[in-house]
């Protein structure tokens, strides 16, 4: 995440907090005012954890990723004990 998306979501939480004061001063204490407060905080702690430790990106290669290959499974292991191709739409029978 850039520093500018990180300064974006830093603002729109410090909106989110000064809504929720408002909204606060307004209701009180009452339950739903308090769960929207814990959720701001949860907000505020995940994203300063990303901005400490940001996970890898989904695109970035993975090291511990097993590649499977294209070509068909070994027909033997569907022979004999009833085995469904679950991949290719449930084929029963005669191969």
């Amino acid at each position: 995440m850039s520093t500018t998306d990180m300064h974006d979501l830093q603002n729109a939480i410090g909106q989110l907090r000064r809504c929720v004061g408002s909204i606060r001063s307004r209701y009180g204490d009452a339950a739903s005012v308090r769960r929207l407060s814990n959720d701001l905080d949860r907000l505020d702690i995940d994203a300063r954890d990303f901005q400490e430790t940001p996970p890898r990106p989904l695109w970035a290669a993975s090291e511990d990723r097993i590649p499977i290959p294209d070509s068909p499974y070994d027909e033997s292991l569907f022979r004999g004990i009833d085995a469904d191709d679950e991949g290719l739409g449930g084929l029963h029978g005669e191969r």
